[in-house]
Order: C-alpha cells, then structure tokens, then sequence
C-alpha cells in the first residue's frame, strides 16, 4: 500500500484545503496520506476481537457504523454503486441541510455520531480516524468524547443526561483519503467513545490505542487467569522480527482464524541466532502452566520454543520453559513444576517461524494485586 507520508499541516480558512485529489483509476492507495504515531504501537482498545462494537449512531444512510471497527484496510470499488448511492467502506451519513431555503447550510453546531464500546476499558493514548478513500464527503472536522460506564449499558443509558461525557479531542479539521491521528493526554480509564462528524460525511476506519486496566476486584473473582492476555492488561514491548504480522496477536483472547492471526516472522538465515518476542505483565504474577498454539502454522511454525521471565525492570532472566519441540497447528500445554514469579517474558522461537498463541496461566501476587488496585484506583482520577 503506497503512502505519502505527510503529518498534518496547520488548519487552513479554505474548508476546501484538506480534500484529495479525484480518484484517477489505479491503485486507490497510491495517493492516500498517512503519519507516523508512535502510540499505535500500543493495543487497539477498539478491537473486535476483544470484544469492541459500534452500539450506535445517529446516521448511516450510506454506509454501516460498524464498518469503523474492521480490522483490513478499506476498499475501493469504482463500480459499486447501490439504490442509495456509491457503497463506501466505512460509516457513511447523508448531507446535512440548513432550516430553511435562506439558510441552506446545516448550523455550526450540527454535527453526526457514532458510540464505540471499547473491547476492554483502558487509558486512550492515542486515536485514529482514518478517511481512506474518502476524497471530498469527509466530515470537515471530527471530535471525540469518552465516558466510563461500568456494566453493559445501552445507548439510551449513556446518552442520558446524567451522563458526563469528556472532550478527548475537540473540533478539529481532518484530512481526507487520510489517517489522522490524535494523541490523547491524561490517565483516566474509559469504557465508551464518541466519535463525532462536523456536520457530516465520512470515515473509512477508527482506531483507539491505548493501555488495558483491568478491574482487580474481576481478575480476584477468577482466580487463575491468563497474566498476559490483553484483556488482563498484558502489553507486547518488543520483537525480533515483525515481518509478517504483529507479535502482539499472541495475547490476543479466543483461537487465531487463519495463518496471519498470530506472530509469523521471516526465514532467519544467520546460523546461532533465533528469533523472540518480550512481553510484560499487567503486574508480578505467579505462573503455574504455559500454553503455546500454533493453529493454522502447517509448514512455517517455530521449531522450537524456550520461555524465559524475570522479575521487575532489572531482574535477572532465568528458564521457565526449556527449549522444546513444537508441532505444527497443534495446541501445547505445560504444566510447571514450580511457580515462576514474573513481570516480563520472553518467548524464544528456534530458529524463526510462528506462533498463534501463548496463554500464562497464574494469578498475580500479593505485591502484584496491590499494584493492579492502586493503577485501577489511580485510573478512575
């Protein structure tokens, strides 16, 4: 996918000044505008897989709300137009009218918007609003709000008036064919987002990056969890190699669906080196079993695997799992023969290849459970 790699320029008084070009024919992509955002090295808050969706909105004539939260990028077909107009990849609403024949533009204030439930509340560090392919119909600005609502609530609970929304991003102009990016400041913890379009138009995808914050009171409740998982608050810091797709995908909740849903690097031709990836824990934890899957990896999974941990910043690594065989798409499982208290691991594949998942069964410790409780408490502010 070509980009031009251009971060957006101060806002113009031409309302104009941000469209793209007419799609010319060619690669739809060859012109798109992107950025770079260092916070979208961090867990997708908005991800179907951790249970993310789009419960509502106040408009979708011509495109779906719940095209925002899908994971490819979007796609452009010149040809695909339907009864209401060209069918766009993304949330599309009509064009907004003012009142009345002498005021024929929608007022300042119109806007249109759509609630997100974020797949597991955490603190938002950043966001995306992508307008891919989006030319001249983007919103001529976009905002976004956030509130914390525990439990499963509807639209009408979080759009009643006792409901305190809380600015992330205010009104600002967008670019279109565009990924915009927002750096969102602060330590709160929320569960639902807004998005708003300044009157209206379209977006193609939304992206909300940021850290998971587990409730401890929950985490207690279960007892024996997944420490790494993302919904847990388990975070991926580095990799070897991210070729083909993210390490992040390891922790991911449920089983991988196809080869690309877990971490998959290059061939390594260097003799005595190997790949790895590094995770850390939401917080120190006791683990008492490892599970290692490499589901729909036939011909291309790790040879073999090694688990080290260590505990806190400086600790020294030690062994949690020897170097051991893998199958190809075959799920393992290891039962420890003493706990390992660890705030980090790191996964080693011998010599490369892939791995769906990997499951740290445990609970957090004393000290871990204490930390869990001040970062919630912090979180709420």
């Amino acid at each position: 996918m070509p980009t031009d790699k251009i971060q957006p320029e101060p806002p113009s008084t031409d309302p104009h000044a941000n469209d793209a070009a007419p799609y010319g024919g060619g690669d739809p992509y060859a012109d798109y505008r992107t950025g770079d955002f260092p916070f979208t090295e961090l867990v997708d808050l908005a991800d179907r897989r951790l249970g993310a969706g789009v419960i509502a909105a106040n408009d979708e004539f011509f495109a779906e709300r719940e095209n925002l939260l899908i994971r490819e990028p979007a796609v452009f077909d010149p040809e695909r137009f339907g009864h209401k107009g060209k069918i766009m990849d993304g949330w599309e609403t009509r064009r907004r009218r003012g009142a009345d024949a002498d005021r024929p533009f929608p007022a300042p204030e119109d806007h249109d918007w759509a609630i997100v439930r974020l797949g597991t509340p955490g603190i938002i560090r950043g966001i995306v609003v992508d307008t891919a392919h989006f030319r001249g119909n983007y919103p001529q600005r976009v905002s976004v709000q956030a509130v914390a609502v525990e439990g499963a609530p509807g639209p009408e609970e979080l759009l009643a008036d006792d409901v305190k929304w809380e600015e992330l991003v205010p009104p600002t102009p967008v670019r279109g064919h565009a990924a915009n990016g927002f750096e969102v400041t602060g330590g709160r913890r929320y569960t639902h987002l807004r998005i708003c379009q300044h009157p209206d138009g379209g977006i193609a995808r939304l992206r909300v990056h940021g850290e998971v914050v587990p409730d401890p009171a929950w985490l207690a409740a279960l007892g024996t969890i997944d420490l790494i998982s993302i919904l847990n608050g388990g975070m991926y810091e580095d990799a070897s190699d991210r070729f083909y797709s993210s390490p992040a995908q390891i922790i991911l909740p449920g089983t991988s669906r196809k080869m690309d849903d877990g971490w998959e690097n290059r061939r390594r031709r260097v003799r005595d080196t190997n790949d790895w990836v590094r995770f850390r824990l939401p917080a120190q934890g006791a683990v008492r079993a490892v599970e290692i899957d490499t589901a729909y990896l036939k011909g291309n999974a790790a040879g073999w695997i090694g688990l080290q941990g260590r505990d806190g910043e400086s600790g020294e690594w030690f062994e949690v799992l020897p170097r051991t065989r893998l199958q190809p798409d075959t799920l393992h499982r290891f039962v420890l023969g003493t706990e390992a208290v660890v705030t980090h691991v790191r996964l080693d594949a011998y010599p490369d290849g892939g791995v769906a998942r990997m499951r740290l069964h445990g609970s957090p410790t004393e000290a871990g459970a204490a930390e869990l409780a001040r970062r919630y408490e912090q979180s709420k502010g």
